[in-house]
């Protein structure tokens, strides 16, 4: 028995194979292209406003072009092309005829039926031997029959008859379907026979050494090279590189702002002429005189300095660029300005490394200070500015005008926290705000997310008590009330309670979403909390008019030690929580209670540490929050005896001594400890009743007024 490889000659199975190859490469491709196509940013709700400052076009045109440059042109182009070569081999499938597969049946030869006799197939048989021997029988002409044609004819009929006689022959039809017994069989390849012959066989070997030689390593080391020549944050490890050794333990905003200019991304971007194109007109409009700040962007003495004392090129411009952006600096260019506002995004990006290795340092400062540029680059504002700039057509006049003499900048929630009439007198005037220009600062004002800390806490799961080197979890409560927000409701303190999760919720316990979130009612008793979202739940995209992305706020918890200025416990970051924040009309806001956690493992040693616990926020200035917890560590030994002492149930008011003594006018007796039960249980066969302790953690809470 041999195999027989037979190519496409007919022309009707390689379209099943280039449909199917396509198919296989197509629909990925596709799945990305959609991926990219698709707007992130449109599921999050926005702040609602109609504020547009002189440069809001450029700004948006910014966002576009970002998001058309993940929708890449040979994705599109491959997409495309695959379809369409999907939809021409489809119409060759259904137009082309595919010959029909005959199988040897010796009843259709002799053209008798199945269920014949053996005298039928035998009469049969002679009449056509007589017909077709070829002896007797002559090729027709008009069939275009030869001699050949006739011998075979012959022999098929010859061997349907010894299949339907001959035993032999068959056992060879019924196990073989032929009558000569086990035959070859053939393997028809998908491919055009052009393909492979008539000398293309070189084209084939060309072909496959380009795609396995060339384009496979090409795309393989491509792939490799780009996963080593960017940073996890997904800046160039070159630029990493320089932010590592800009980093210094005392750097505040202003040095993290020079540092940023070191980024290797700018060189492509000011690459050439670009470089020194302008710099002299940006640097005289940063270094001029400002109305809220000695210099119109912002910087300080030392900034200048540093900034003066650079070489020309790219960093130089990047850093004059970043201090124009900054500072709302008028370019009067239309490539300047469109430079101005390219170089932020970049920015916030080498921030991030930044912030990185400021966290690997674990010191305090640095960390602070890379979150507060964080800020500073989505809000278009320089080191030291007054908060209020981030409203609507607040400028450093209108600021000024409501600040006064002051040297503490107010803030958002202080300038909301006063009365519509007071406000109203100190921003709107001649030269000041309008009517419709402030009440668009306060519309705006009232949407922003601001997270007011109502509790924060320690606790162990399923413990009491926290001891030395366990799994602690940190528990901050607290509700988003917009700055200026009316009839704001009390704390529940029932809200402010973490309940353990069920012993077989795993997700809950490791610090992921509870399966069946629970809280207390009046009664103290657990109940299902469903004023939660099964669906994590996102703020609105940051109110940010001048940065050119589209940005989603996170919060950043983290402990700190005062003394030392060290970070106690890293950050955990929080961008979606359980309960939404603002109602379906994007505006009112739900004071709902939300849970922040974060776990650590308790100190090896017991004893009370303090710490003082940040919470910031990315996107806003003078949203943050700073506060003082304390963590009580106690003794293994300490803790396992005053469990022992404070687990006593309630007094057994159902026991007959409980009733006569409550008919006496006295209290029930109190019941026996655990392990006194257990022993009287085991030796009287007499049951008792024992109220669940409460599991919740009071180890220590530091809360802080709603003011």
């Amino acid at each position: 028995m041999s195999t027989d490889y037979a190519y496409d000659e007919e022309g009707y199975l390689w379209p099943f194979f280039v449909f199917t190859l396509t198919f296989i490469v197509t629909l990925p491709l596709t799945y990305m292209l959609i991926n990219r196509s698709r707007d992130p940013a449109a599921q999050f709700q926005r702040v609602q406003t109609g504020y547009r400052h002189d440069q809001s076009a450029l700004v948006d045109t910014l966002r576009k072009q970002e998001k058309r440059k993940d929708r890449k042109i040979w994705l599109m182009a491959a997409v495309v092309g695959g379809w369409a070569v999907m939809a021409y081999t489809l119409y060759l499938i259904n137009t082309t005829v595919v010959p029909a597969l005959d199988l040897w049946n010796p009843y259709d030869i002799l053209n008798i039926p199945e269920s014949a006799s053996e005298k039928v197939i035998k009469s049969t048989y002679k009449k056509l031997s007589l017909k077709f021997h070829p002896d007797k029988a002559k090729p027709d002409a008009s069939k275009n029959e030869t001699i050949e044609d006739l011998n075979a004819r012959y022999v098929e009929i010859s061997k349907a008859y010894q299949a339907l006689t001959d035993e032999e022959v068959r056992n060879n039809y019924i196990q073989y379907g032929n009558p000569d017994g086990k035959q070859s069989y053939s393997i028809n390849i998908g491919l055009p026979k052009i393909i492979v012959s008539d000398g293309a066989g070189k084209f084939v070997v060309l072909l496959y050494t380009l795609m396995f030689g060339v384009l496979l390593p090409y795309l393989v080391g491509s792939w490799w090279y780009g996963t080593l020549r960017r940073s996890k944050e997904g800046v160039l490890m070159e630029s990493a590189n320089r932010l590592f050794r800009a980093y210094k333990d005392d750097i505040d905003e202003g040095g993290i702002v020079e540092a940023l200019s070191i980024g290797q991304e700018y060189e492509e971007l000011l690459k050439g002429d670009k470089a020194d194109d302008g710099l002299s007109k940006i640097e005289s409009r940063i270094l001029a005189e400002g109305q809220l700040s000695p210099l119109a962007g912002g910087l300080s003495v030392k900034d200048k300095r540093k900034l003066e004392d650079m070489e020309s090129g790219p960093r130089r411009k990047a850093l004059a660029l970043l201090w124009a952006y900054l500072g709302r600096v008028e370019l009067d260019d239309p490539g300047l300005a469109k430079a101005k506002f390219e170089v932020a995004p970049i920015a916030h990006a080498l921030n991030k490394s930044f912030n990185a290795i400021a966290l690997a340092y674990m010191n305090t400062a640095p960390l602070l200070a890379s979150y507060y540029t964080n800020q500073l680059l989505i809000q278009a504002l320089p080191p030291k500015a007054s908060p209020l700039l981030q409203l609507p057509y607040f400028t450093p006049k209108v600021v000024k005008a409501v600040e006064g003499d002051s040297r503490v900048h107010t803030s958002v929630q202080s300038f909301m926290d006063r009365p519509d009439a007071k406000r109203r007198s100190l921003a709107v005037g001649k030269g000041l705000l309008t009517e419709a220009q402030y009440r668009e600062a306060v519309n705006v004002a009232k949407q922003l997310p601001y997270l007011r800390v109502a509790k924060a806490y320690f606790k162990v799961t399923g413990e009491r008590f926290i001891i030395p080197s366990s799994l602690v979890t940190l528990v901050v409560k607290g509700r988003f009330v917009p700055p200026g927000s009316e009839n704001v409701p009390e704390v529940n303190e029932l809200d402010l309670e973490d309940i353990d999760p069920a012993e077989d919720d795993l997700d809950a316990i490791l610090g992921r979403k509870a399966k069946n979130p629970v809280k207390k009612d009046e009664n103290g008793k657990p109940i299902a909390d469903k004023s939660g979202s099964s669906d994590p739940i996102t703020p609105p995209l940051a109110q940010a008019p001048y940065f050119a992305r589209d940005h989603s706020p996170r919060w950043h918890v983290f402990l700190t030690d005062s003394k030392q200025g060290r970070v106690a416990v890293p950050p955990f970051t929080f961008a979606q929580f359980d309960c939404p924040v603002f109602e379906a009309d994007g505006k009112t806001p739900t004071f709902a209670m939300q849970t922040l956690k974060a776990q650590f493992q308790a100190p090896p040693q017991a004893g009370h540490y303090t710490f003082v616990m940040h919470v910031v926020c990315d996107s806003y200035v003078g949203f943050d929050t700073k506060m003082e917890v304390t963590l009580i560590v106690e003794e293994a030994s300490k803790a396992a005896l005053m469990k022992d002492e404070e687990e006593i149930s309630e007094p057994e008011e159902d026991s007959i001594a409980g009733a006569m003594n409550a008919l006496k006018g006295g209290p029930a007796p109190a019941a026996k400890p655990k392990k006194l039960q257990k022993v009287e249980e085991d030796s009287d066969e007499e049951s008792g009743t024992e109220e669940e302790a409460d599991s919740a953690s009071d180890t220590n809470t530091d809360t802080e007024p709603e003011d």
